[in-house]
């Protein structure tokens, strides 16, 4: 807390003096809202399946980072993905509803994985109309309302992945959202009934940054944001490729072979790249020469062709790699609901979507948001809480 920019905190330790005993947020003083924290199934609140979610489905490990745990369990009901929420209407325009142009954000999550890639925290609610058909029968139908969360992976598993949506919906004409980054790092699976030394040894600190001056999300896993490059994009992520292309073709005058003109300008993906950081010879003849450009945030294959003076023209240019972290997020702002509280809930543990996948499943001890992209040394110094002798209080 005595961290600039730190809105809220979850240590799971502290509750509610009164009522139901819920968890609470540490907050700054003079803050209105501790958000507390309800027990909820998705699966039941959009299919009209399963049981209600209670308290009692968090096991409780006693210790950890911050004093306490709380366990995402591996269910095996298919009608049952709880999780712990604040709900729309205790969060809205609130110090957490961060969103908007302009606005930075940091998500930190203290975790120890067993298995899963998906969600950890934040207000994610992906939507329920996208329909997949082994979830047709869905009876409450919502359009996507992301704005920024931290996932245990994703397409690269026990990464952190950190996710931003400018529009609360898909990215580059697809269905999901794609503005996210992966750490270089990868968390490790760690079974959630190991033995007490094991679990106290296995704390992982997962963290996204979002700066919105520059452009970047950032993942960062125990306090290092290392590196991660997709190679081959155009056959992993097409929707990213073509997001590059159509940009690329709009810039040409006139009509381009392959361009859509009815691809919208606001889903291009054109990072920088004005000046190479390095260049790669890939091949060369005598009239035709082809290099591998790497910029920060894309490597491109250049393709150059010899002219009658002996100079060299580009005659092509393809994305052959994107960069995963830090990920290059082109918007002006984070998604902004209508006020009047239809936006997605924060959640921890889970968020809600079409799918019933278990998800991420394991302990999470801690779940901090800050209203500004914290730097390299601010995020290794809450890296390292935990990861020494855990601290133990008495149950409350």
């Amino acid at each position: 807390m005595n961290t600039s920019g730190c809105v809220a905190f979850w240590d799971f330790v502290k509750r509610e003096p009164d009522g139901a005993h819920r968890f609470t947020a540490h907050v700054p003083a003079g803050a209105t809202n501790d958000f507390a924290l309800d027990a909820g199934n998705y699966v039941k609140d959009y299919w009209g399946e399963g049981r209600e979610a209670a308290y009692a489905d968090f096991p409780l490990l006693g210790r950890g980072p911050f004093g306490d745990a709380i366990r995402i369990c591996k269910e095996t009901d298919a009608t049952f993905r709880p999780f712990l929420f604040v709900p729309r209407a205790r969060l809205q325009d609130s110090p957490i509803d961060i969103k908007g142009t302009n606005k930075s954000v940091t998500l930190v999550v203290w975790a120890i994985r067993e298995s899963g890639n998906h969600a950890l925290a934040g207000i994610w609610h992906e939507g329920t109309d996208l329909k997949p058909k082994e979830t047709a029968v869905i009876r409450k139908v919502e359009r996507g309302q992301r704005q920024y969360a931290l996932f245990a992976g994703l397409n690269k598993i026990g990464s952190a992945c950190g996710h931003v949506s400018e529009n609360g919906a898909g990215s580059f004409l697809y269905k999901y959202a794609l503005h996210k980054c992966n750490s270089g790092d990868v968390s490790p699976e760690v079974p959630a009934d190991s033995p007490a030394e094991v679990l106290d040894a296995s704390w992982q600190c997962f963290a996204m940054t979002f700066d919105a001056n520059r452009h970047e999300i950032t993942g960062w896993l125990n306090g290092t944001d290392t590196a991660r490059w997709q190679e081959n994009v155009r056959k992993a992520i097409p929707a990213i490729h073509n997001a590059w292309l159509q940009g690329s073709l709009r810039r040409q005058p006139g009509a381009q072979p392959g361009e859509d003109p009815n691809f919208p300008k606001d889903q291009f993906y054109n990072p920088p790249e004005d000046q190479p950081i390095t260049t790669k010879l890939i091949s060369e003849t005598a009239d035709e020469r082809v290099e591998l450009q790497e910029f920060r945030y894309t490597r491109v294959k250049v393709t150059q062709r010899k002219a009658t003076d002996g100079s060299w023209a580009v005659t092509g240019r393809d994305l052959a790699d994107v960069r995963l972290n830090p990920w290059w997020y082109s918007p002006d702002s984070i998604y902004t609901p209508a006020n009047d509280g239809t936006g997605g809930p924060f959640t921890i543990g889970r968020v809600i979507h079409s799918g019933k996948s278990v998800g991420f499943t394991g302990w999470i001890g801690g779940v901090a948001v800050f209203n500004r992209a914290l730097s390299a040394p601010e995020i290794q110094r809450l890296s390292e809480v935990g990861r020494s002798a855990p601290i133990s209080f008495p149950a409350q």
